[in-house]
């Protein structure tokens, strides 16, 4: 069999479910995971560190979570924040499966979990979060950036958390350098993590 990884479209690994829990702002939240899906044993480290600026979460409009997993951002964002939709955005299928399953045991009607070709071409978003798949590769991950980036509302900001090890510097260096339009700042970091912000200046362009 070939290995089988987070960001592969069908796992084939047996599946093994688990239950856990996480708190954001004072809420816990409960989730199932699954074998072949990212952080399958508790929240990851950088979500985690990720979640903890909940309070720059947009108020409304579309909120897009590139890279969903089980669903932890997708949950916080639509839990505290009501007025929004999340777009859940993976490959992997059991991603996507626990998302939305996921967030119909948590009563929550705002997730739409989706494939890359089911969010509708003009629709830009207020917000965008994400623990960036970067073991995918810079190639794909770029791309992911390139494709996503642009459609942040005028003012609006990307959030990414990256892994100091994995290459985190070199990666807010690559968003400086390709996305001059947009101002890239590190609000926040946690010993191994960084948080990365891509703001859409709202300037005439």
């Amino acid at each position: 069999m070939t290995q089988q990884h987070y960001f592969s479209e069908q796992p084939e690994s047996e599946i093994r479910s688990k239950e856990i829990s996480f708190e954001v702002a004072g809420h816990t939240l409960s989730a199932t995971t699954e074998s072949g899906t990212f952080s399958v044993q508790k929240l990851d480290k950088g979500t985690e560190v990720l979640l903890r600026l909940h309070s720059e979460f947009p108020e409304s409009g579309h909120v897009l979570d590139i890279g969903c997993g089980w669903g932890p951002i997708s949950l916080a964002i639509g839990k505290l924040r009501p007025k929004t939709q999340v777009w859940a955005l993976d490959v992997n299928q059991r991603s996507l499966k626990l998302t939305q399953q996921n967030s119909a045991k948590a009563g929550l009607t705002n997730i739409k979990v989706v494939l890359t070709e089911e969010i509708p071409a003009g629709l830009t978003f207020s917000g965008i979060w994400s623990n960036p798949p970067i073991r995918v590769g810079k190639s794909v991950l770029h791309d992911l950036m390139r494709t996503w980036l642009p459609r942040l509302e005028l003012g609006a900001s990307a959030f990414l958390v990256v892994q100091k090890q994995l290459g985190a510097e070199s990666f807010e260096k690559w968003l400086a350098s390709e996305f001059k339009m947009m101002t890239v700042t590190r609000p926040y970091q946690d010993k191994g993590y960084r948080v990365i912000r891509v703001t859409n200046e709202a300037t005439d362009r």
